[in-house]
Order: structure tokens, then C-alpha cells, then sequence
């Protein structure tokens, strides 16, 4: 029996990516305010027949629900940020998981997984996330979390984020977290070459996006680098964010875009590499340095050129597949709105290593086999609570 789920702020649908791709989920419904993400959503996804949709989470009526065992929700990052004002509960976006708390009071799933930035730990001193702890504590839920990097689980990007984990019952936790990392797929090379000309399989990591080993792009032929005043290389690629189409920042640290450029040339003389003069002097690639003279000037000849990431590669660095970033934009999207996606989604991976030790547990205590449905999860929970309170009086 599949563990059914609601995809609440769901973007483009990372959780849902994540999950299908374990297995034994599936998705009753989703909720998605920004029209063009629903849009990109159901491209993708094609939602069947049954399926619930609901546009604004305040609106949502929780009678109107289908039964499900997991709720997921991304909840709006941007008044926890360190990158935003950090205006909190202040800000509207900040109240918004107190939504995700409502709906679950009246359904009571067996399972919640939340994801959030990790300015949340220590916004207003975790004051603010001891009050969202204990909303979902007074309702039953035992809580577990962590924070996870992304670039450990197939995907060259950081991304640091806080990923919690909630039981009804208590069953099962402590036991997702830590997560075990994963590793990128080694790409096999077909065909050596200068950097940018050499060819992959198909599988694996995009060779766009992934620095392996040999250093900086010694298995992809490209460079990360930084798209601000103060530039630098790296092996993974910065956050993606919702402005990753914005251009050159004033921001240190963020914002990836991609460096091109051939293999390191030996040359003679570089401050006149523009004037004749006898015999060579610009060696080939992987070519030995000039003789060391007294009076010959030596140098290295890098001739380098910089462009952004484009949407799809942004898609790719949140673990999204080619295929899914074509079907989202056929249907029209602008590369604005597809750069927005991104920098909103959760990255796939990780949400797939969550799933499956969900999954583990649920098979390990047979928790939604035994209950499946809000009523009888309630009174489920119910009986529990009173043969612990029978057992506590009986000492």
C-alpha cells in the first residue's frame, strides 16, 4: 500500500519528484499560489483524475482534503533568511506554516517533512522555531531534523538547508536522521579532448554542472564561477536562487555562472602575444614551457570567457530532469520564471533520501498499513494514549 502525500507549496514539485522517484508514494493533491510554478506543475507531473488542487493555502477547508499520510511542505523561506530582513512572523510569508499546522491539527497525518533555510535555527535566538516546534509537539508529533548540503547527494550546488521530519506516534523517531550522503554518478569519458570538447555518456550528472575529480573542471571541461565584483572559482556551483537571472551582484558569494576557456598555453613575451616575431610564440595545449632564458619573458595564456547558467542547468542543479524542465517550458514560460522556479524548489536528492527512510520506517512498524485514514488514525492515537495512561497508573 502506497504512503499517499499532500504537496503543499509546491513549486514545480521537488518533494513529489523526490518521493515518486523512491517509490510506494503517491500524491493526493498539491497547493500552489504563483500560477506560472502550477502551471510548469502540471506539465510535468500531469496530475490524474482525482487529484485535489487548492490555489491559496489560508482558503483551504481541511473537510475538503483528501485522506493522506504525508503532508510536505516547503514553507516560505523569505522572512527567515539571512539574505531577506528577517522580519519573521511579521512578515505575512512567515505565518504561512501556521497553515500547514491547521490542516494537519484536523487531519492528523502519520508522517510531516518540512523544509526550510537554516536561518530559521536562529532567527529572533530559535525562539521562533521553539514556537513552531511546539505547536506540532502539542498535537502528538515527536520531531526530528537536520541540516543537509545538497552538494552531498549527487548535485554539485550548496545549498544548506533544515529539513524536519515529524511522527504522529512516536513510532519510528529518531531514525531518519542523519541522512547517509549520497555520490554523483561518475561520468565515463567517450572522447578526450581540450575542455569543452570532450564527450560523456549520457548518464549521470550533467557534464555541465559537475567538477570532478582532477580538479577544477577536470572532468567536465567548465568552471563555476562567481557572478559578483569579487569573483571566484569554485567546484560547486553557489545557492540557486529565485534572482539567479539577475546578473552580476553586489552580493560576495552568490550567484554561479559558468567559466569557459581552453587549457593553460605556455607563450613568450605575453605583454606583445599581438606582434610577429621568428619561430612560435604561443605553444599548444599540454605543450612543454619554453626554454628559461635570462632574457626571455615566460608566461601562461589563458583566453577565458564567463556566461550564466542557464534555466535548465539551474533545473539540473536542483536534481530536476531534462525532460521535466522541456515539459515545463512547452508550455510558454519565460526564462524568468523558470530561473524562479529553481531558486524555489527543494532539491530532488535529498527529498529522495528522506522518502526512503520514510519509507523504511513505515514498513518497519507498519505504521499507515495498520491505519490508513485520518479517523482511524485518531482513534489509533487515542488508544494509545490510554493504555500508556493505564500502564502509568498501574505502577
Amino acid at each position: 500500500m502506497s504512503i499517499r502525500f499532500f504537496d503543499m507549496f509546491a513549486g514545480i514539485g521537488g518533494f513529489r519528484s523526490g518521493l515518486e522517484s523512491v517509490g510506494g508514494f503517491e500524491c493526493v493533491g498539491h497547493c500552489e499560489i504563483d500560477k506560472y510554478a502550477n502551471q510548469a506543475y502540471n506539465a510535468i507531473y500531469e496530475p490524474k483524475k482525482g487529484e485535489k488542487y487548492f490555489e491559496d493555502a489560508r482558503t483551504i477547508q481541511p473537510k475538503d482534503l483528501p485522506d493522506f499520510d504525508l503532508i510536505c511542505a516547503g514553507f516560505p523561506c523569505q522572512a527567515f533568511s539571512v539574505s531577506g530582513q528577517r522580519l519573521g512572523f511579521n512578515d505575512m510569508r512567515g505565518t504561512l506554516v501556521f497553515e500547514v499546522a491547521r490542516l494537519v491539527a484536523e487531519r492528523r497525518p502519520a508522517f510531516l517533512l518540512l523544509e526550510n533555510v537554516p536561518g530559521l535555527l536562529s532567527h529572533d535566538q530559535g525562539r521562533t522555531l521553539n514556537t513552531i516546534f511546539s505547536v506540532f509537539v502539542e498535537m502528538g508529533y515527536h520531531l526530528e531534523w537536520c541540516v543537509h548540503n545538497s552538494k552531498y547527494f549527487g548535485i554539485p550546488q550548496q545549498r544548506r538547508r533544515l529539513y524536519i521530519v515529524g511522527h504522529l506516534d512516536g513510532r519510528g523517531a529518531g531514525e531518519i536522521f542523519p541522512l547517509g550522503h549520497g555520490a554523483a554518478q561518475a561520468l565515463k569519458q567517450l572522447i578526450g579532448g581540450p575542455q569543452g570538447q570532450r564527450v560523456y555518456e549520457t548518464d549521470g550528472i550533467a557534464c555541465t554542472q559537475c567538477a570532478g575529480a582532477g580538479g577544477f573542471g577536470g572532468k567536465t571541461g567548465l568552471y563555476f564561477i562567481d557572478m559578483n565584483v569579487k569573483p571566484k572559482i569554485t567546484e560547486e556551483a553557489r545557492c540557486i536562487t529565485a534572482r539567479q537571472n539577475a546578473g552580476v551582484s553586489n552580493r560576495r558569494g552568490e550567484h554561479s555562472g559558468v567559466l569557459m576557456e581552453d587549457l593553460p598555453r605556455a607563450i613568450l613575451t605575453p605583454e606583445r602575444e599581438k606582434v610577429r616575431q621568428q619561430g612560435r610564440r604561443v605553444k599548444e595545449p599540454n605543450e612543454a614551457m619554453f626554454t628559461i632564458t635570462a632574457q626571455d619573458r615566460h608566461g601562461v595564456w589563458h583566453q577565458g570567457r564567463i556566461r550564466r547558467l542557464m534555466p535548465i542547468e539551474c533545473w539540473r542543479l536542483q536534481g530536476f530532469t531534462d525532460e521535466q524542465f522541456y515539459k515545463a517550458e512547452s508550455t510558454g514560460l519565460k526564462d524568468g520564471s523558470l530561473y524562479k522556479m529553481a531558486g524555489n524548489a527543494v532539491s530532488v536528492p535529498v527529498i529522495s533520501a528522506i522518502g526512503r527512510k520514510i519509507k523504511e520506517v513505515d514498513e518497519k512498524y507498519n505504521i499507515t498499513g495498520e491505519n490508513h485514514g485520518t479517523e482511524r488514525r485518531i482513534q489509533e492515537l487515542a488508544e494509545r494514549r490510554n493504555d500508556k495512561a493505564v500502564d502509568e497508573n498501574s505502577r
